[in-house]
């Protein structure tokens, strides 16, 4: 049969997880805690579990967590939005990028993605008829981070340019947004139709004194955009697959749309007990940042004397090394063969790219307890 997306081959996540496992390898590619959640959100799930909290929940999620989600919105952005027409919850993030990018996208329409981005986006733009347009973010001497060319992103808008995917704190690289770069993005879509998905899931993870500048936070960039975040980012809980999207009402009205369809409702017990943890428990995405600053000090301060170079990561839990002084080999062949040797897996950042990075880039998870980032540590300054 005819492929609908026959570029596309099995994720480099699950083919990087499959080689750590064979190999008996530490597991540093996909984006998962070592950790388990915290005690209490665990307890309030066995509550729900043996409560009769077992069947549907509605389709737009719980009244309890949407309400939850509103709070924390007012809490940290300044944005009052309604919980019956503007939060979502949805099956992971993932569904949630899915089901936005289903809403408004049509037959020929383009998508503006950067890169390197996170590679669920252009399957979901192939399968709703759309072309993906591929932004190269950028380093230089005098601003070495990953960045957007806000030039090149304005000549890259046209008018058939339906959606702009943003992905900050940044997966991979760990950059973060300042809010001048939000006053230039409105600025160039002022006077368009463009709309933007802005994927947050690690909004609570940003580092050194640095805050996390939400599309929510302003006011302009608000009426056109979907937000997505994740609970399993933030509660230590990937394997739940929970997040949400808030978005003004006539946005979420065309999001629902899809969501019904593509996974109608999410596990009821999790939901309820993630909003108890909210609501009672503040303090644990307020700390995050603390929590998973340690951990990237300690990884980065454990390869400070290794071959590889980097900067540190400005948020997300994962970091980016160059092992460019180490050997030019190219980077998916170079992961698999770190993976195979040393036991320690990693994800190589050009599959997130269109075209090819002038770098030797390799994305590091450190989500880890410290022994198991000690011994990485130990086989990667060996190389």
């Amino acid at each position: 049969m005819d492929s609908k997306l026959p570029a596309t081959g099995t994720t480099i996540f699950a083919v990087m997880s499959t080689l750590a496992q064979e190999c008996g390898a530490i597991n540093m590619s996909q984006g998962f805690p070592s950790f388990e959640p915290p005690q209490g959100l665990l307890d309030r799930v066995n509550h729900y579990l043996q409560n009769s909290a077992n069947q549907y929940a509605p389709m737009q999620g719980t009244s309890a967590l949407r309400h939850a989600v509103t709070d924390k919105l007012a809490d940290l952005y300044g944005r009052e939005v309604n919980a019956d027409t503007e939060v979502t919850v949805t099956d992971g993030a993932t569904e949630a990028l899915f089901a936005a990018i289903h809403a408004v996208v049509h037959p020929g329409d383009e998508v503006i993605v950067l890169d390197p981005a996170y590679d669920s986006y252009e399957p979901a733009v192939t399968l709703a008829g759309g072309k993906t347009i591929h932004l190269p973010l950028i380093a230089s001497e005098s601003n070495p981070d990953f960045h957007i060319d806000y030039d090149r992103l304005k000549e890259t808008v046209t008018s058939k340019t339906r959606l702009i995917i943003l992905n900050f704190p940044h997966n991979p690289t760990g950059v973060i947004l300042s809010p001048s770069e939000l006053d230039t993005l409105a600025e160039i879509i002022r006077d368009t139709n463009v709309y933007l998905l802005s994927d947050e899931v690690y909004e609570h993870i940003v580092f050194d004194g640095q805050r996390h500048w939400s599309l929510a936070t302003h006011d302009e960039l608000w009426g056109r955009s979907f937000v997505v975040s994740s609970f399993g980012k933030t509660y230590h809980a990937t394997g739940w697959k929970v997040g949400y999207c808030a978005a003004p009402p006539e946005l979420t009205a065309e999001f629902r749309k899809i969501h019904q369809w593509v996974c109608y409702t999410v596990i009821t017990p999790v939901q309820l007990a993630i909003a108890d943890f909210m609501s009672s428990t503040p303090e644990h995405h307020n700390e995050l940042p603390t929590f998973y600053q340690e951990k990237r000090d300690r990884f980065c301060a454990l390869i400070a004397d290794s071959r590889f170079t980097f900067r540190p990561a400005k948020g997300t839990f994962f970091q980016i090394l160059d092992y460019s002084e180490i050997t030019d080999e190219d980077d998916v062949e170079y992961s698999k063969k770190l993976t195979r040797e040393i036991g320690v897996a990693s994800i190589p950042v050009s599959v997130f790219c269109e075209q090819a990075l002038d770098a030797r880039l390799l994305r590091f998870c450190f989500a880890k307890d410290n022994d198991i980032l000690e011994e990485a540590a130990s086989r990667l300054c060996q190389l």
